[in-house]
């Protein structure tokens, strides 16, 4: 069996690009609401900002992990299955990398212990600076890694000599056509995938009546925020669009699957199964003569169909075609979403509208999905090319065999497999359990024991029922308790006879009795009479003489 190392490559990046982007996208947005939340805090000292902080600072702190680890494992394929890429391309994205690992990523790590552990040791005020950074450094490692990859889509600034890229202009590289739109497509797209992460998340725990109040200031502020992103997205899209139309057209023409090409007036086709064999639309639902409009602008703007370029310069249609409406259909779904949501919060109904958040719940993963699905849609859209119109992707393969590659593959699908659900698990453990310290069932605790022997004494003994120990009540128990109690023959004998009938027989210990006492006391004589009582219960001989139990208190040598 023979295996094709440039698709298997390709698969293999795909594959792990797919898990790692989902981590940044929620590191972007957590780092931002985590501000956002310990700047109310400062500001109203209403704790329940705090308690939401402490909440959520975990989660980020996973996906933040989680980011770090897929991206390194991501990276190294650059050199192991992409090396002639890497040579092609190194003195651009190398550098574009690096400042990115310089600026972002150790700004980040530096910033990101203060955040996580030290709000006592920095005090609140500079805590929230830490977090602010943390922030700042998530928003600028996409700034890097998107203006590389802009410059990928469309590469500008740069001379190309023996089949390596030199750069002329920095600026025209960093900020190449395509990179605003792009930039503002995705920081976007990781808000409103964390807004509705929050908003799933706490229609969860409203719908079990967990942590309601906190849950209706995480849906407030989620709603809040995807009323006003949510159709701003669709204008950044739109604009986005523009640009691809200028710059893209192959991209473009698959995106709206149009074969043919226009002069004016072209169809917006809603729905088709692009057929790359017949280079037809099958089964075709399409509103005429507004696509010219909605893509450029203009009733009159032209578009190139894909039967202008051949087959082999062509992206995988159906893919791109259909990545596009996922992600463009969950957009139109967000706006309806933020629009409910904010009008329930503004009436105050979010907790009686039950269906509705059970609604939500579902829509908790569509932001991820759109932009995976728009992650998708732009780097399909880019085959054949890696450099877009510059250097193929035929031609940026490591020349090494398709086995080594299927076998790498494997083992990233089977680590995979097993470290992200179980770090996606215990995410989601976190979040079921919900904002706040968790309740402890209280537990009746035993006496502790005594220290030391002086501490047995100090404790009150338990009352118990009077138990029969002479030889005479166990015989004859009538008799028995008729029998007159004898007379004490020292100290009160009343207080000392109803001490040992309510306290029951008195358990003496053979060394406390072994023991001298080199110092006799007042109570020495109460001691001897309630220890003699004890005795005498526990002997055949009811004599009224106690004076036979006493004994010489012996000279040890210290009187």
């Amino acid at each position: 069996m023979e295996f094709d190392a440039l698709l298997l490559s390709r698969l293999q990046f795909a594959f792990t690009i797919s898990f790692h982007i989902v981590f940044p996208a929620l590191s972007i947005g957590l780092a931002s609401y985590l501000a956002v939340l310990e700047g109310l805090w400062l500001r109203t000292q209403d704790a329940k900002f705090l308690r939401l902080y402490d909440y959520w600072v975990k989660i980020f702190a996973l996906a933040f992990a989680m980011g770090v680890v897929s991206g390194i494992v991501m990276s190294y394929q650059f050199g192991t299955n992409w090396s002639r890429f890497s040579q092609a391309t190194g003195n651009i994205l190398g550098p574009l990398l690096g400042y990115e690992v310089l600026s972002a990523f150790f700004l980040e790590s530096s910033f990101l212990g203060i955040m996580l552990f030290g709000r006592r040791l920095v005090g609140p005020g500079l805590h929230f600076i830490a977090t602010c950074i943390v922030a700042i450094g998530t928003l600028a490692s996409a700034f890097w890694i998107l203006a590389a990859n802009s410059w990928m889509q469309y590469p500008t600034g740069h001379e190309l000599r023996d089949g390596v890229f030199y750069a002329v202009d920095w600026i025209a590289i960093v900020f190449s056509p395509t990179f605003p739109y792009r930039l503002v497509h995705m920081v976007l797209a990781a808000y409103l995938s964390t807004a509705f992460v929050v908003a799933g998340v706490a229609s969860y725990l409203m719908l079990r009546r967990r942590a309601v109040e906190d849950c209706k200031t995480m849906l407030k502020m989620a709603f809040g925020l995807i009323v006003i992103l949510a159709p701003l997205q669709l204008v950044a899209g739109h604009q986005h669009g523009l640009s691809v139309y200028d710059t893209q057209p192959t991209k473009l023409a698959a995106m709206e699957g149009h074969w043919e090409t226009y002069e004016g007036r072209a169809p917006l086709i809603l729905f088709a199964w692009p057929d790359e064999e017949s280079e037809s639309n099958l089964y075709e639902l399409a509103i005429p003569e507004i696509g010219s409009w909605i893509v450029t602008g203009d009733w009159n703007g032209a578009i190139t169909g894909l039967k202008e370029w051949p087959p082999e310069d062509r992206p995988n249609v159906p893919l791109v075609f259909w990545s596009f409406r996922i992600m463009v259909g969950i957009g139109f779904l967000m706006i309806l979403y933020g629009i409910l949501g904010a009008y329930a919060a503004w009436a105050g109904m979010l907790d009686r509208m039950r269906w509705f958040l059970a609604l939500v719940v579902p829509m908790l993963p569509s932001g991820l999905i759109a932009l995976l699905a728009g992650w998708i849609t732009a780097e399909a859209g880019r085959q054949p090319y890696t450099v877009y119109g510059l250097l193929r992707t035929a031609d940026s393969v490591s020349p090494i065999p398709g086995e080594q590659v299927a076998l790498s593959l494997l083992a990233f699908m089977v680590v995979y497999s097993i470290v992200f659900p179980s770090g996606v698990f215990y995410m989601g453990r976190i979040a079921v359990a919900g904002p706040g310290p968790k309740k402890k069932i209280a537990r009746a605790k035993k006496p502790a024991a005594p220290k030391s022997r002086k501490a047995a004494a100090k404790r009150k003994p338990a009352k118990r029922k009077p138990m029969m120990s002479s030889p005479l009540e166990r015989q004859d128990p009538t008799s028995a308790a008729d029998e007159p109690k004898p007379p004490l023959a020292t100290g009160d004998a009343s207080s000392s006879s109803d001490e040992a009938t309510t306290a029951g027989p008195i358990e003496s210990d053979p060394r406390e009795l072994e023991r001298p006492q080199t110092e006799p006391d007042e109570s020495a004589d109460t001691d001897y009479s309630l220890r003699d009582i004890a005795r005498q219960l526990e002997t055949d001989d009811l004599s009224d003489d106690f004076s036979d139990f006493k004994q010489e208190v012996p000279d040890n040598g210290n009187r």
